[in-house]
């Protein structure tokens, strides 16, 4: 496969936001002692951390892959698919991570910019970056391509 397009966005306030919990819920069970809930928090908010905290956009011959963390939690739209991109705006309780939004499903770790893509079946997708101009122009050229 060919890359055309690979850009990670780095979601540094989940990630402090997350350090910060993990190193509370350390300290109350350094204080209290071990409690089961706390620890299952614990790992919950761990958890959280490595599948969150970067974005991934990767487009390739064929299809546009988004991926978090390390790629447990992914997504690929074919390129074929794809009718039409737009940049946009969400609004700031829109929030992050993988959501259910009037526009469709946002994936996203960072900032308020996004690329909508509308599939020709008609469902839309947000898909967050911190480069909504070079993902947006990568997404064009790339439908372009495929098209011929």
């Amino acid at each position: 496969m060919i890359k055309r397009y690979q850009h990670t966005q780095i979601g540094y306030l989940i990630i402090i936001a997350l350090a910060i919990g993990l190193l509370f819920i350390a300290y109350l069970m350094a204080v209290y002692g071990f409690n089961w809930i706390a620890f299952a928090v614990l790992i919950i908010l761990g958890v959280c951390l490595v599948l969150f905290a970067t974005l991934t956009v990767l487009i390739e011959e064929d299809v546009l892959e988004i991926r978090f963390g390390p790629g447990v939690i992914r997504k690929k739209f074919p390129l074929k698919d794809i009718e039409s991109c737009q940049i946009v705006k969400n609004p700031w309780y829109y929030g992050w991570g993988i959501r259910l939004t009037p526009h469709g499903w946002l994936y996203n770790v960072s900032g308020s910019y996004a690329v909508e893509i509308r599939m020709k079946t008609g469902k839309k997708y947000r898909i967050g970056t911190n480069v909504p101009n070079d993902f947006e122009k990568a997404i064009r050229q790339s439908i372009e391509r495929t098209a011929r």
